[in-house]
C-alpha cells in the first residue's frame, strides 16, 4: 500500500522554469490573479444532485467590483482557449466561482455557460506550484493527452479535463453490464507505466477521472491524470505507482482477474514504446524541460537519495545512484525507454 509521508511543500516557479514557459508560450499577461479572488464576501457549500456535500464552496463578491472581476475572468477564458480573441465572450456568462477548501493550494473553478445553448465548460484558477507546472508539461509531451495551462507570476489557469471521476466509477459502474473488464484492465496496466515511467505519483482514485468512448463494435477507456501537484516529489518507489493504491482497488482486482502476467507485460512494452515515440518527436521540448528540472529543487534531498536508490534496486542499474537531483532521475527514467 503507498503512504504519502506529508502534505507536500509548494516550490514556487523559479527563473529557469520561468524562461521555459515564456520561450513555449505558456507564460501570458492575464488581467486578474489568484490573490485578487480571494476577496470574496461571502461564500455557501455546494451540494451535488444527490444533495452530498462536494468539498467546494460558490463564493460571492462585493457588487462594486463584481462586473469587472466577472470580465476579467471570461478574459482568462479567451486567452486560455481561443488564443485571446475576444469575440468568443460575447454569448458567455459565469454561472458560479467555487472555491475548493480542502485542496493543497486551495483551487478556484469557475464555470462557463454559452447563453444561446446552456452548454458549460469549467477552468481553475490556482496558486502555481513548479511540481504541479512540470506535471502539467509532461503530460502534455509524454501522454496521449494533449493539455492547455497557461502561467502569469504566481497564477496557474488551467482548462477542465473532463471525464467520470475515478472514484466514481468503481462506485457506479464496475457492474455495469456494458463494462468492458479486459480493455478497461488493459487502460489500467497502460496507465501505471506512464505514471512510473514519467514519475507522477499520488495516482489514487480521487486524482483521475476515467474516458469512455463508445466504439462501433466495443467501448474503450483513457484513464487520465488529473491532479500533478506529485510530479518527481516523493521518495518511495510505491508512490509513482497506482498498482499500489488501496484506493484502486477494484481496478486492481479486474486486472488480476482479467489479465494474464503475459499480457500485462505486453501492455507495459507497448506503453514504453509510445513513450520513446513521442521522446523523439519532442526532443527538444523535453531537453529543455529536463535541463531545468535538473538545476531545480522540487524535493527535501531526502526523497532524491531514497527514490534514486529504490530506482536503482528496481532497475538493476547502479547508474542510478549518481544522481543528484530529481530532473537527473526522471531523465535516466526515461533514457531507459528510450533505448
Amino acid at each position: 500500500m503507498a503512504l504519502i509521508s506529508k502534505k507536500k511543500i509548494i516550490y514556487p516557479i523559479g527563473a529557469g522554469l520561468r524562461s521555459y514557459l515564456t520561450q513555449y508560450g505558456r507564460e501570458v499577461d492575464i488581467p486578474i490573479h489568484y490573490h485578487e479572488l480571494l476577496r470574496y464576501t461571502n461564500s455557501i457549500a455546494l451540494y451535488d444532485s444527490k444533495e452530498q456535500d462536494t468539498y467546494w464552496e460558490t463564493v460571492f463578491y462585493d457588487q462594486s467590483e463584481r462586473e469587472e472581476m466577472n470580465q476579467n475572468v471570461k478574459k482568462i477564458y479567451a486567452l486560455l482557449k481561443a488564443g485571446g480573441d475576444l469575440s468568443v465572450m460575447d454569448h458567455l456568462y459565469i454561472d458560479r466561482i467555487d472555491l475548493c477548501v480542502y485542496g493543497n493550494t486551495q483551487p478556484f473553478r469557475v464555470r462557463m455557460v454559452n447563453r444561446i445553448n446552456d452548454n458549460f465548460d469549467y477552468f481553475y484558477i490556482k496558486n502555481a506550484d513548479a511540481s504541479r507546472v512540470y506535471g502539467l508539461e509532461l503530460e502534455d509531451l509524454l501522454s496521449p493527452n494533449r493539455i492547455s495551462y497557461l502561467v502569469h507570476q504566481n497564477t496557474l489557469i488551467e482548462e477542465h479535463i473532463a471525464g467520470i471521476p475515478g472514484e466514481k466509477f468503481m462506485r457506479l459502474y464496475m457492474t455495469d453490464p456494458n463494462l468492458n473488464p479486459i480493455r478497461l484492465a488493459k487502460e489500467f496496466v497502460k496507465f501505471n507505466e506512464r505514471c512510473f515511467v514519467r514519475l507522477l505519483g499520488d495516482m489514487h482514485s480521487s486524482n483521475f477521472v476515467i474516458d469512455i468512448t463508445p466504439d462501433f463494435e466495443e467501448t474503450h477507456y483513457r484513464i487520465r491524470a488529473i491532479d500533478f501537484d506529485q510530479q518527481c516529489y516523493e521518495g518511495k518507489k510505491s508512490i509513482y505507482l497506482p498498482q499500489y493504491f488501496k484506493e484502486n482497488n477494484a481496478l486492481i482486482q479486474l486486472g488480476m482477474n482479467y489479465i494474464t502476467p503475459e499480457s500485462m507485460h505486453q501492455y507495459q512494452r507497448e506503453e514504453r514504446s509510445l513513450i520513446a515515440t513521442r521522446l523523439k518527436s519532442s526532443y527538444i521540448e523535453l531537453e529543455d524541460i529536463l535541463q531545468t528540472m535538473e538545476n531545480d529543487h522540487l524535493a527535501p534531498q531526502s526523497h532524491v537519495d531514497q527514490l534514486k536508490n529504490e530506482l536503482a534496486k528496481h532497475y538493476k542499474r547502479k547508474d542510478f545512484l549518481s544522481c543528484q537531483s530529481m530532473g537527473e532521475i526522471l531523465r535516466k527514467s526515461l533514457s531507459l525507454v528510450a533505448r
